[in-house]
This record gives C-alpha cells, structure tokens and sequence, in this order.
C-alpha cells in the first residue's frame, strides 16, 4: 500500500513539473495565457492517478507559475475545474473521450464562468470592462488543445500497453 502512495506522489510530482515547463509554451488570447500542456497533464492525472491528485497537481502547477511569475490567477479556476471534472468521469466511467469531454466542458464553461469574479475580485478589473463570457473562449481554445495532445498520448499509450501498468490506482 505505501508503494503505491509513493508512485502516486512520485507520479504527481513529474506531472506537476511537466506543467509548470509547458507552461513556457502559452497562447495569448484576451489577456490571458492559455496553456494547453496544463490540461493534457490534467487529462493524465485523471486516467494515471484519479480525480483528488489531478486537483492537487493542477493547483500546485498553477502556485508555482504564479510564484515564478509566468502564470496569472486565472490559472487556479481554469485548471482546477477541468481537473476535477475529468477525473471523475474517468472515475466513474473509464472512457477516455468521455475524459475529455469532461475536461473541455469543465475548464471552458465552469472555469471561464468563475473566472470572472476571480478577475473582479483580485484583480482590480472593473465589472463593465469584460463581458461575463470573456475567459470562456480563450479557456475553450486552451483546453481544446490540451485535449487533442492528451487524446493523442493516451492512444499511443494504450496501443503500447503502457497505459495498463503505469496506471496507479
């Protein structure tokens, strides 16, 4: 049992790291950074290490880019509601288009849509300068992408057999 807690963690921690590097590797749309390796790793964490470590390493990904300067608050609501959606309907489902589905849904329309109070709040931005939906398009374009790449992945992984052993659960 406590090897497979380490593996876990030991997993979480390479994710973690794969998504503040990708982060490097942003497209600018309306002000904010849209990350699409930050939603291929939340992909991963859901199918390799369930839903509770996808949410842990995508708020760590985002604390660190914050820390480091290379990422803005939208980070936290953009990543972690994707994270946690996708992980669940791996969870419960084991369908990976069903997985990121989840993730596009959960990120673009739950984490755009809390996006703008977090923008108001603490960012300073003034509610009449940005329209409700304005992070929903630019959350979908990321997340959109991030999907793809980590559709990609996990079907040459699964061809490999790969997918079968290194999942931790």
């Amino acid at each position: 049992m406590k090897q497979f807690g380490t593996r876990k963690l030991c997993y979480a921690g390479i994710l973690c790291a794969v998504a503040v590097v990708g982060s490097f590797f942003y497209i600018p749309v309306f002000g904010s950074k849209c990350v699409p390796v930050q939603h291929m790793v939340n992909i991963l964490c859901a199918v390799l290490l369930g839903p509770f470590y996808g949410v842990g390493v995508a708020f760590c990904a985002s604390l660190i880019r914050n820390l480091l300067g290379i990422g803005s608050l939208m980070a936290f609501p953009g990543s972690m509601f994707g994270a946690l959606l996708c992980g669940l309907a791996f969870w419960k489902t084991k369908s990976i288009p069903l997985t990121l589905i989840a993730e596009v849904f959960g990120t673009a329309v739950l984490g755009g849509l809390c996006a703008y109070p977090v923008a108001i709040l603490f960012m300073g931005i003034q509610a009449g300068q940005i329209a409700f939906y304005a992070y929903v398009i630019p959350f979908l374009i990321s997340t959109a992408g991030g999907a793809i790449l980590s559709g990609i992945l996990l079907g040459a992984l699964r061809k490999t057999g790969i997918l079968k052993t290194a999942a931790v659960r």
